[in-house]
């Protein structure tokens, strides 16, 4: 189905979700987390966004197309390819935050754009993102040649830095 500007997009919705609990005290000499790494789940609003290789590539939740479940992160990254399918998803999706007629107790962090292909995008492209820059927080990852070819080991590559900020991913 394809998402247009009148309708919501097409997420699959798993029926309500319960408010988050309080975090639950670790037991006595369990490991703790690290402070730096936020927890996030990384929700695709179309086939092929990109959500399992950004789970793989900076931790967190991948939620695939569906909304976060009771016992996922809270905080929720809408990701979309940059081609011109992927941005009409995303304005329709931040819109259900807005409104909210996302599944209760979810925070929408930020929109992550994931290039659909190397190099400079076409105006028309680059004028849509402005427009969505203009209304929630946006992260853009560069194409990532390895990451085509399945090698998601080592350290982000260059040019991806904002999202391992976001997530606090060190590797």
């Amino acid at each position: 189905m394809r998402t247009g500007m009148g309708q919501g997009p097409e997420i699959w919705i798993r029926g309500p979700v319960a408010a988050p609990d309080a975090e639950a005290a670790a037991p006595p000499g369990a490991p703790r987390a690290h402070a730096a790494a936020r927890r996030f789940s990384w929700v695709g609003l179309h086939g092929g966004a990109g959500v399992s290789t950004l789970a793989a590539v900076y931790g967190g939740h991948d939620g695939g197309r569906a909304w976060p479940g009771p016992a996922d992160p809270r905080s929720v990254l809408l990701v979309a390819r940059t081609h011109a399918a992927g941005l009409d998803a995303v304005v329709p999706a931040v819109e259900l935050f807005r409104r909210g007629e996302a599944p209760p107790g979810l925070d929408l962090e930020a929109v992550v754009l994931v290039a659909d292909a190397p190099g400079r995008l076409p105006r028309p492209l680059a004028q849509r993102i402005r427009l969505v820059e203009s209304v929630i927080d946006v992260y853009r990852v560069p194409w990532v040649p390895e990451w085509r070819l399945g090698d998601l080991s080592g350290r982000p590559p260059h040019g991806t830095d904002s999202p391992a900020r976001l997530t606090g991913a060190t590797r």
